[in-house]
Order: structure tokens, then sequence, then C-alpha cells
């Protein structure tokens, strides 16, 4: 089966986020009750979050940072609450209306730039750092590798994403997904392995000095993912 491209996936995921599971991720993302099944997500999404912002300097006031994929801006959000500067990318209008309505009482709201788009547009200028929760993980391996050698181009501390792990639980969750009618079923993730994706970045020139610093695992229930950072290795670019 030949692979989806990177623009039609793209647009198969505005349609889901945007039409299709708006009730569905606005109720998963507020604090009202869901069922035992969304609650496993929820709890992961919590989890994976809070590791992604300790990973940013706990005082990071006057650094911008690229929340790419926002969603409903729950990360971006809380790193704008610490002093960042921030700016929220989605495809979704949708959910980025619902995160400017949620934030938008806060004392540190002017301190988000919300934008409807694409994140890879160079038109969002150069940062500090780049975080990615959980927009990566319906690629391919080669477009992931990709889109880090686009925003390393403008990155000048670290890039911090997460991937669907290959894992043997997750394998089987993505096979079920498949029995479900079209209709009903979320966009396709693609699992891939910390070492699959560094062997897709060592193809490109622009991620060569590029280096996997850390990395960190949650697995709650339906929600698996597999936080990594991704820094300059300052050593081999003065070599």
């Amino acid at each position: 089966m030949a692979e989806v491209s990177y623009d039609a996936k793209r647009e198969e995921l505005r349609t889901y986020f945007d039409r299709t599971a708006v009730e569905a991720w606005r109720r998963l993302t507020s604090d009202e009750p869901v069922g035992s099944v969304r609650a496993t997500v929820r709890a992961g999404r919590a989890e994976m979050r809070a590791n992604l912002l300790s990973w940013l300097p706990e005082d990071p006031k006057g650094m911008r940072i690229l929340d790419a994929g926002c969603g409903s801006g729950a990360l971006a959000v809380e790193a704008a609450r610490r002093g960042a500067d921030v700016v929220a990318v989605d495809i979704s209008p949708t959910l980025v209306n619902l995160a400017k309505e949620r934030s938008a009482s806060e004392a540190f709201a002017e301190r988000i730039d919300w934008r409807v788009g694409d994140y890879l547009s160079p038109d969002l200028g150069n940062f500090d750092y780049v975080v990615a929760m959980d927009s990566l993980i319906h690629y391919e391996g080669s477009d992931i590798a990709k889109t880090l050698d686009t925003l390393a181009a403008r990155t000048s501390q670290a890039m911090i994403v997460t991937i669907a792990p290959r894992t043997l639980p997750l394998t089987i969750m993505h096979a079920v997904g498949k029995l479900f009618p079209r209709g009903d079923r979320s966009p396709a993730i693609a699992p891939i392995s910390q070492a699959a994706l560094e062997r897709e970045m060592q193809q490109l020139p622009g991620l060569a000095d590029w280096r996997l610093t850390r990395s960190y695992r949650v697995a709650r229930g339906f929600y698996i993912s597999e936080a990594l950072e991704f820094r300059k290795d300052l050593e081999a670019c003065s070599a």
C-alpha cells in the first residue's frame, strides 16, 4: 500500500480534529467526566505534558517557544504561565478558538500568540525551544525527520517531540482500530522506534549535528507515547 503523502495526512488530521472529533476532544481536555478508556488517555496526556514541561528551563522568561500542534492549548498555557513567549499553532481552527477562549481571562494570555496553520511556516520566526506533543505520531518516520529538519534551522536550544513507540500493545491497538467503521476511526498512528527515527534523521544534512539526549515513555491504558529530546551537538559543530 502506498504511503499517504504528508499534505494528504495533514488534511485528514484537520478534518478529524476540526469536525469529526471536536466534541470528544473538548470533553477530553476539560474536567468533565469521561469513560474509562478516555480517562486513561486523559491521565496519560497529563503525565506526558508534565514531563515535556519539566524538560524546559525552570525559568523560561524571555524565551520563545513553539507549541507545534497545540490542540486545546494546555501546554502552551502552562509555558506562558511560567513566563515564556509562546507561539501556539494548530491546523484546527476549532481547537485554537477553544484554546483562546479558555485562556482569555488569564493574566499571561498576551504571552501566547495563537495561530491557525502550518507550524513549519518560516513566517513564525525563530525559537529557543520547539515542543510537539503527539502532533507527529500520525506521520511516517521520513516525514517526522523532514519536519525536524525544517524546524532545526530555526531552533537554538532543543526540539522536544513525542512519537508512537513500536511496542506490542500499541501494535495490537492499532490493528483493532482498523476494525471500526471508517467514519468512526481516528487517524491512524505510525509507530516507530527511536533507532528507526534516528536513521531517518541521519539522512538529512540539516540534522547531522543534532543528537537524542533523553527519552521518556508513558503507558497509561490506551495512551502510549514516547518523548524524545534532540539537541545540537556543539562539539560536533565546532569540529
